[in-house]
């Protein structure tokens, strides 16, 4: 079973890098005027990091992706692209097992996708990448939201 993103298929060999590094557990720690430990706890409701990587070994990569076609049924990444920076985008997002989340894109300081183009010469870029080329997709970020 492939990982989609709302309708788009992404490539196989993407793993979930982040998936035991999380808490549903808030936890705040202070001390009273009386020096006395007051210690918070909660469940959090949502706002689960979804990271999905690909993986590369030397030559070898696990997640390609073309720039403007589909390359194998795959989503392209300027499809991606538009999908995870329009506003308010929110998704259903299904990994290969069949676990299903309600994601939004991660807009932070990288933003929610990072691609590199597939070298050429071994470590030297493409001078001018078409729309057929393939890149290695190094991470998609989500995180998840409760459903309204």
């Amino acid at each position: 079973m492939a990982i989609t993103v709302g309708s788009l298929i992404l490539p196989d060999g993407l793993h979930w890098s982040d998936e035991y590094q999380w808490s549903p557990i808030a936890q705040s720690i202070e001390f009273g005027l009386t020096g006395a430990q007051i210690i918070d706890l909660g469940e959090k409701q949502d706002g689960r990091p979804i990271t999905l990587r690909g993986v590369k070994d030397g030559n070898s990569h696990s997640a390609l992706i073309a720039r403007d076609q589909t390359y194998r049924g795959w989503s392209s990444v300027e499809a991606l692209r538009a999908a995870l920076w329009a506003v308010a985008a929110e998704f259903t997002l299904t990994l290969h097992d069949g676990r299903a989340f309600n994601v939004v894109p991660l807009h932070d300081g990288e933003g929610p996708l990072i691609v590199t183009p597939l070298s050429v010469f071994k470590s030297f870029p493409p001078p001018n990448p078409g729309a057929a080329h393939l890149y290695f997709l190094d991470s998609i970020r989500f995180v998840t939201k409760a459903v309204a």
